[in-house]
Order: C-alpha cells, then structure tokens, then sequence
C-alpha cells in the first residue's frame, strides 16, 4: 500500500441544533453504516452525543450547531460529534439514580463504547466514541 494512502474512510454532517437534527443524523449514520454489525450500537451513540450537545451546550440555541463526523475503517467505527461550546465544564459520564429523567447519555456511551475520548478545543468540546470491530459491545481492550 502507498505510504500516503488509508483504507479508513470519513463522512461530515453539519446541523442547525434543533432537535429533529438528532434523528437525521441517527439516519445519515445508518446510512453510511448499512449491513455493518455495529450500526445499532452507532445509531444510539450518535443519538445520545447529538441530544447532549443540543441541550448542554450553545449548539441548541437559535443560531447553534454541532457538527457530526463518522470515520470508517476495518478495524474502528469512530462517532464523534463537536459542539458549540458555551459550557464552563466538559462532558462528563454522570451516575445517576434510577429515578433521574437527565443525565445518563454519556454513561450510556461510555457503557456501549470501547473508548471515549474528550477533547476541548477554543469554541467547545468534541466527543469521540469508538467501536471496535473484533470485540463485543463492553469488552474493552487494552
């Protein structure tokens, strides 16, 4: 293979922070995902991260945004989606009682994911899940 040529492929979908945007961009992922066994697991995940940015963050006001990317190889589907920012604190996997009706997104990502990886940058956070492939949902490598 060419030094300058990767197998893994990566799709990028802005949208305006209204919450039917969570549902197309559940769609645009099972779309790019179809036959793969880790589109359901993807399909929850963008889901959650996506509803999380539209109500945590400057992404779910009147002018916001969270842009979603998907990125595809043999071995990884990585979901990541970067809000507007706006926030004072990162997102963080909260345990919640089994009575709260918020605030268990991000755990459930964390459960469903191999690995989540924050990232802050000048205008808001990226959150990054990744599904590995050769392990079951939970199994978490090395």
């Amino acid at each position: 293979m060419h030094e300058y040529t990767s197998t893994a492929r990566v799709w990028g979908l802005t949208c305006p922070g209204f919450p039917e945007e969570v549902s197309r961009a559940r769609r645009w992922t099972r779309d790019i995902l179809h036959g793969s066994p880790l589109a359901e697991d993807a399909e929850l995940i963008v889901s959650e991260l996506s509803a999380n940015a539209i109500l945590h963050t400057a992404s779910g006001l009147e002018s916001g945004s969270f842009h979603l990317a998907v990125a595809v190889s043999p071995q990884v589907v990585a979901l990541s989606v970067t809000d507007d920012g706006g926030t004072g604190t990162a997102p963080k996997a909260k345990h919640q009682n089994e009575d709260a009706e918020h605030g268990r997104g991000l755990g459930m990502v964390s459960l469903i994911a191999h690995r989540v990886v924050i990232h802050d940058s000048h205008s808001g956070y990226t959150v990054t899940a990744e599904l590995f492939a050769d392990t079951r949902p939970g199994d978490h490598p090395c």
